[in-house]
């Protein structure tokens, strides 16, 4: 759910710690890295999980990436050997940017860093930006399967669907103590004890690589009109469908101010439709299956979020870490508006209809 882009960084509005940039300069003179860099600019602060500052360069311009945390919950050496495969193996499918570099934790930047092509482009708008977005998406889901023992670093469980309704169960434990209605949380318990068992036996529910967080602010699209998903920190061995949600759901199209947008039914099911002309998969059930699960992860989030944002820092930089402290006050603010809209009873009532809709269309197709 944290935004992040890695746009040219002269239009943004930038806030930066300038003890970061300097220590960023360490660390690539302690790794080699700052032969051919000749300026660090700081970019504007988009996300929760990553500062970003922007490399010139003779030559290629890199970002770096530097955690503020892990959204994985892994220390910061796995971390990075998680994010590096995430780039790796993403960038195989032509929609993702290369990775150049690991700057390895230390007393410089105890949670290190990654160094990754810089992507001249501008966000998304939708709806015209959504037929990139399929195709960006298509060509990450057509990557070829990894033997199991080759999958490592990253996830992949046995059971993707299983293992997403697990995820999903373990973030809603914290509805609770979210501070939210209880209307509101009966009405998520009823959603989340509707999600199915099992799917069918069916293409769509076989793993594959995914994001895992392909929400339009996650995407910039060149000047050829390419869209490059350009935040990889949690790809898994998963179902297509969850980033195909991801792309498209109302608490998606909404949460990134750059690419804000509500999707109206035609543009939402011609992105479905093509994503489904360009891969061959076509069981509508199964993706409206992990569509709702998507969304369900979503707002469990947002509780969590709510119920975690007010705690201090972890000083030792350890793991996952929501403490408001990490990020600008306005991204904050934006943050907690996103979330307080998308955990009332309007709002799942409009995303609960979006989801009678959307299925109509797509089974009048068939």
């Amino acid at each position: 759910m944290t935004p992040t882009r890695h746009a040219c960084p002269e239009h943004a509005q930038v806030s930066c710690d300038p003890t970061l940039a300097e220590a960023l300069s360490r660390a690539l003179a302690e790794t080699g890295h700052d032969r051919r860099v000749s300026a660090l600019r700081p970019m504007a602060d988009t996300g929760l999980a990553h500062h970003h500052l922007w490399l010139e360069r003779h030559g290629e311009d890199w970002v770096a990436r530097l955690p503020k945390q892990s959204q994985m919950d892994l220390a910061p050496g796995e971390n990075l050997d998680y994010q590096a495969a995430c780039f790796t193996r993403a960038a195989a499918g032509g929609h993702a940017p290369a990775l150049h570099g690991v700057l390895p934790p230390s007393a410089t930047l105890p949670r290190g860093g990654l160094l990754v092509e810089a992507v001249r482009g501008r966000p998304a708008r939708l709806p015209e930006d959504l037929p990139a977005i399929a195709e960006a998406l298509a060509a990450l889901h057509a990557l070829p399967l990894p033997e199991p023992a080759s999958r490592p670093p990253l996830l992949a469980p046995a059971d993707p669907w299983r293992a997403m309704r697990d995820e999903v169960a373990a973030q809603a434990e914290h509805l609770d103590d979210a501070g939210l209605s209880p209307a509101v949380i009966a009405a998520l318990r009823e959603e989340l004890a509707a999600l199915p068992a099992r799917l069918g036996d069916d293409a769509m529910a076989e793993p594959r690589l995914i994001s895992f967080d392909a929400h339009p602010g996650n995407f910039l699209v060149r000047d050829d009109g390419r869209a490059v998903l350009v935040d990889l920190e949690k790809c898994r061995y998963g179902l297509p469908g969850f980033d195909l949600a991801h792309a498209s759901l109302y608490t998606s199209t909404t949460w990134d101010p750059a690419s804000h947008a509500v999707l109206e039914l035609p543009a939402l099911a011609d992105f479905h439709r093509r994503w489904m002309a360009r891969t061959g998969l076509h069981s509508v059930d199964t993706l409206l299956s992990c569509r709702r699960a998507m969304w369900l992860w979503s707002l469990t989030w947002c509780a969590k979020w709510r119920a975690r944002q007010s705690r201090a820092r972890d000083a030792r930089t350890r793991g996952e870490d929501w403490s408001a402290e990490l990020s600008d006050a306005s991204l904050i603010a934006h943050v907690r508006d996103r979330v307080d809209h998308y955990l009332t009873l309007a709002t799942i009532d409009h995303v609960r209809r979006e989801f009678d809709a959307l299925d109509h269309a797509l089974k009048k197709d068939a």
